[in-house]
């Protein structure tokens, strides 16, 4: 057989060393024929994993070599001798101990840290006792240039599903976006005057409790939201308002009495691994957010939670679902004059998402959820995870190879007074397996100690799992898999030396496995320098999120909150806020340009094309005259809002991207029409400014005039921001005795948004793993520098009598690792710039890929490695050659 063609070396070894003597020759000839027809018909590739499949499939009983006889009487004392050896090696080697076991706890506490997020982020609302029965509702349409699910429906479905749906079983609606009263509020009892500011309210049908099984402290589950005007409030809220009583019964007042509930029932808190992380529900039976509202297929706000019955299957249920569109949603488009009539009833359908699917989200439905987990970061961690592992098992291959030379006469002397190789690869077996239990230990007090600061990076309540059993039993395998991978390839590669060579010193001890060792540590640098690129280019990404030029002024702007409970003296706390020295503009309204606010949606059209054109979905936002001044906005056309102006009443100001998408070439002036409310003119276009996540386009948008608004937004310049807010907080209290100021910077809540929030934490785990991993490979670089310079000490003494220079010293103890590292950096640069360019792609607004991050990226690494090669390297080469050679 061509040598090149051969089947993998290190499983044929392996399986010659397990299999049962008696059966070893005529499997091996079948094993090697099977892999000869294998490479004629599928290839060499195809054929070499297919062999090591067959080896593996091999570890049956009857098939492994037997321990019988003496061999099983002193099986006890062989493992205690074993470990007693290396034992006695590990305290004989402490720095080469040291640095195998810290590299490999290093690995380990990543690993453990990274399996947790995992496990939880994975364990999301899989703790339904009937989750296969639980599905949420949502749109899909689907066509050759388009591609979406979304969840947001119109509320006659309800009764639709229940009278033509016979194997649904429960349907609950629900709305988790700020609208009403959804999201937060100023809450007190009735009898209470001090309002106190909570969030984490949603509106649903009763049926929702039953749905996701949620456990009821007080009340009855079906029954709790079945009386209009009803709240129930979860075990927390309940024993911080109510402590040591049962609410049931008792009325609670939302924004200083503009809404009074009663509490139906205290539900027990959602679990921490559920989608829906609320406290507050609030029914839906017998609402109407405006008259008419639960019968009109105008608006889509309503998520929908469906529980089926027994047996049901969802794809058949999915098909069946296309009688709403046909006999609902059509003929309304039909009345309405719609234009996209046809594309709707080819590409529009229903689909029926898993429960468990909801918060890692695979099938990308857009919801109103507030955030979401990222199966992407999931899949990039597990990977890490696995990487950051195989760089510490790889020190130990390295170091344990490289270390050959010093064990090779003991491989030769054993050998000569009997040892089989079996026994070699069981002792040097036991010597990896004992590294390994010593850094899961390690490894395990490590990840315990840093959990804390794990779980703020992560935004995570992981605790740690010491006394499950699953996670003690994941230990002692991993202390069995982590020993056989790192100490597998060693133990067979030493146990082959034979002992005629190395008893004559024929053998270059080490040089055999160069290729390999080189090898192993070029990946180490790969892996770390595609980190530390992907650490640069998502903290270059979050400065240019956080510095772009956004269109409005979000500098020394405060947002007062929940100001609607003001009321009619809104306006005369405006009125004094402007009375303030550092106070330079005020506006009222519930909407900010940031991704976290208040949605409203409407669709448009030019007048006397609504029949002709498809409608344009802009969001609609309600201002005084003085938001666009206040925030810094442009017009690029036309005029602002007038305080007192009456015509301004039915008019409108949009921006550039919905002026665009109107078709609009001169916008001042022009009508437009939508789904709600009369026509409006036109009277200015502001410059696009974004108002959403930085990762998305501008979308059209359009303002109309009003006074009302939950926020008073203020525009101050101040040297002294401390003292200005003393200002503006005793003014609140003058005006709001019993409700305590809220407020927040613009800025900051800009950067705090849920895309920034998880791009800074991408960029934290890059930069933490990228340094662990340039650590595990420096320990390894280090250790193997140290030992070939202990192996060519003699030599570079004799450079040094003969004149060598200590430059030429440095270079020649240097060079060969600095040239691995070199190799690495134009390895890594490529692949680096692939993933990173696919990372990228994914935002609208992005930096581009530049050279100096790729080249700063492999410098770095190179100038890492120097350093920790250049400690040995300047430690020889100021050595006195007299204390090598005075032997010789």
């Amino acid at each position: 057989m061509n040598k090149s063609q051969s089947p993998p070396h290190f499983f044929l070894r392996l399986f010659r060393c397990f299999c049962h003597p008696d059966y070893a020759e005529d499997i091996e000839g079948d094993l090697l024929e099977r892999f000869d027809n294998r490479v004629h018909k599928v290839g060499h590739r195809k054929a070499r994993q297919a062999f090591v499949w067959d080896v593996i499939r091999l570890f049956r009983p009857g098939l492994i070599r037997p321990i019988s006889g003496s061999q099983k009487l002193n099986l006890y004392d062989m493992f205690t001798n074993n470990f007693k050896i290396a034992w006695r090696g590990l305290l004989k080697q402490r720095t080469y101990a040291a640095i195998q076991i810290g590299g490999l706890a290093i690995g380990i506490a990543s690993c453990i840290l990274i399996s947790l997020f995992i496990k939880d982020e994975v364990s999301y609302d899989t703790h339904y006792e009937d989750g296969e029965r639980i599905f949420r509702l949502a749109n899909a349409y689907t066509d050759a240039n388009d591609f979406g699910r979304w969840t947001l429906i119109q509320a006659p479905v309800r009764s639709i599903l229940y009278e033509s749906f016979p194997e649904i079983e429960k349907v609950s609606r629900i709305v988790v976006r700020e609208w009403k009263n959804a999201g937060d509020n100023q809450f007190r009892k009735v009898e209470s005057k001090r309002n106190i500011y909570e969030k984490g309210f949603i509106y649903a049908d009763p049926e929702i409790l039953e749905i996701l099984e949620v456990p009821m402290i007080y009340g009855v589950q079906k029954d709790a939201l079945k009386q209009p005007n009803s709240i129930v409030l979860s075990r927390s809220k309940a024993e911080k308002y109510y402590p040591n009583e049962n609410p049931v019964g008792k009325q609670i007042a939302l924004n200083d009495g503009e809404t009074v509930l009663t509490i139906g029932g205290v539900m027990d808190d959602f679990p921490g691994t559920s989608h829906l992380q609320y406290d507050f529900i609030i029914t839906l039976a017998d609402f109407e957010f405006w008259p008419g509202e639960q019968t009109n297929w105008c608006c889509s706000n309503y998520e929908y939670y469906l529980k089926l019955k027994p047996g049901t299957d969802k794809m058949a249920l999915e098909k069946k679902l296309l009688y709403i569109r046909d006999n609902f949603v059509i003929p309304q488009l039909e009345a309405r004059g719609a234009t996209d009539v046809e594309d709707v009833k080819k590409f529009r359908s229903y689909y029926l998402q898993p429960v468990s699917n909801i918060y890692l989200n695979p099938d990308e439905v857009g919801d109103g959820l507030p955030s979401h987990g990222v199966l992407d970061v999931v899949r990039v961690l597990a990977i890490i995870a696995v990487i950051i592992l195989l760089l510490a098992c790889i020190n130990f291959v390295n170091l344990s190879t490289a270390k050959s030379a010093n064990r090779a006469k003991e491989v030769g002397l054993r050998k000569v007074i009997g040892s089989s190789r079996l026994d070699l690869i069981y002792q040097y077996l036991s010597e990896s397996l004992l590294y390994s239990f010593s850094a899961i230990l390690l490894g395990a007090m490590v990840s315990w100690f840093v959990l804390p600061w794990f779980n703020a990076l992560t935004e995570k309540a992981i605790s740690f799992p010491w006394m499950e059993w699953w996670f003690v039993s994941s230990l002692l395998l991993g202390v069995v898999v982590v020993g056989i991978l790192s100490g597998g390839y060693p133990a067979l590669y030493l146990s082959a030396f034979k002992p005629a060579d190395v008893l004559k010193g024929k053998l270059r001890l080490g040089s055999r496995n160069v290729p390999l060792k080189n090898g192993l540590v070029v990946f180490q640098f790969v892996t770390s320098i595609v980190l530390i690129i992907g650490a640069m280019i998502v903290h270059r990404q979050m400065d240019f999120f956080l510095n772009k030029k956004l269109g409005f002024s979000k500098d020394q702007v405060i947002t007062i909150e929940s100001a609607d409970t003001m009321g009619e003296s809104r306006q005369a706390f405006k009125e004094a806020l402007l009375q303030q020295s550092d106070v330079k503009q005020v506006t009222v309204s519930s909407y900010l340009p940031i991704a976290e606010t208040a949605v409203n949606n409407y669709e448009f059209w030019q007048r006397g094309r609504k029949e002709l054109d498809p409608g344009v979905e802009a969001r609609v936002w309600s201002v005084d005259a003085d938001y666009i001044e206040t925030l810094g906005m442009h017009l690029v056309s036309g005029k602002d809002f007038l305080p007192s102006s009456n015509s301004d009443k039915e008019s409108i100001i949009i921006n550039q991207k919905m002026a665009d998408l109107l078709n609009l070439d001169q916008p001042i002036g022009a009508t437009l029409v939508s789904n709600f409310g009369s026509p409006r003119r036109v009277i200015g276009v502001v410059e696009d400014f974004h108002f959403g996540s930085l990762a998305g386009p501008i979308g059209p948008l359009c303002m109309l005039p009003g006074k009302s608004g939950s926020q008073v937004i203020v525009k101050v310049e101040s040297e002294d921001m401390e003292k200005t807010m003393q200002s503006i907080t005793s003014l609140w209290d003058d005006f709001m005795p019993n409700q305590p100021i809220r407020y927040s910077f613009l800025d900051e809540r800009f950067a705090n948004t849920w895309t920034n929030r998880m791009l800074n934490r991408i960029e934290s785990i890059f930069l933490v793993f990228a340094g662990l991993a340039i650590s595990i490979a420096c320990l390894g670089l280090f250790a193997l520098s140290a030992f070939m310079v202990e192996q060519r000490a003699k030599e570079i003494s004799i450079r040094k009598v003969l004149g060598a220079s200590i430059k030429s010293i440095l270079v020649l103890v240097t060079s060969g690792f600095v040239k691995l590292v070199f190799a690495a950096m134009l390895i890594a640069i490529p692949i680096g710039w692939y993933f990173m360019r696919q990372f990228l792609a994914d935002f609208a607004y992005r930096i581009d890929l530049s050279w100096d991050v790729f080249l700063t990226s492999g410098l770095l690494a190179v100038f890492i490695a120097v350093l920790t090669v250049g400690h040995q390297a300047l430690k020889v080469a100021f050595s006195n050659p007299v204390d090598s050679l005075r032997d010789e």
